[in-house]
């Protein structure tokens, strides 16, 4: 399940969050992730990966990807559930890769840091179609 050991960092954001506290939202989710890895094993579940709550006006759709980060995605009835989860399952996938060949790399004897060769511009490309 998630483990909570490092404090709350914001890899990227996008979108019209000028009005949204991130460092806020980003503490608060973790929380969240926290509280539901509890309930899973309470059920003996492995984890509870997908989170959704419905708002008046926003919904906000979680999702734990590879343990490692936690991918959150606000949005209005302007847009639907099953095309965010779609959106959100592929680039999922795509982090998992990305995660899989970090880890290798820093496993690598006498490597750098993983995220070396990591350019803004690789990370803009992940988060725009």
């Amino acid at each position: 399940g998630f483990t909570h050991t490092m404090p709350e960092r914001i890899i990227a954001a996008a979108g019209d969050i000028d009005n949204v506290d991130t460092t806020s939202l980003a503490s608060l989710t973790a929380g969240n992730i926290a509280a539901t890895g509890g309930m899973a094993k309470l059920l003996k579940e492995n984890e509870f990966a997908t989170q959704f709550h419905e708002g008046e006006k926003a919904n906000i759709h979680i999702q734990l990807v590879g343990n490692r980060v936690i991918l959150v995605v606000i949005f209005d009835s302007r847009s639907s559930l099953g095309l965010v989860r779609l959106r959100v399952k592929k680039a999922s996938e795509e982090l998992n890769h990305i995660f899989e060949a970090l880890l290798k790399k820093v496993q690598e004897p006498g490597a750098d840091s993983p995220f070396a060769e990591i350019t803004d511009e690789d990370i803009d490309n992940l988060f725009n179609d």
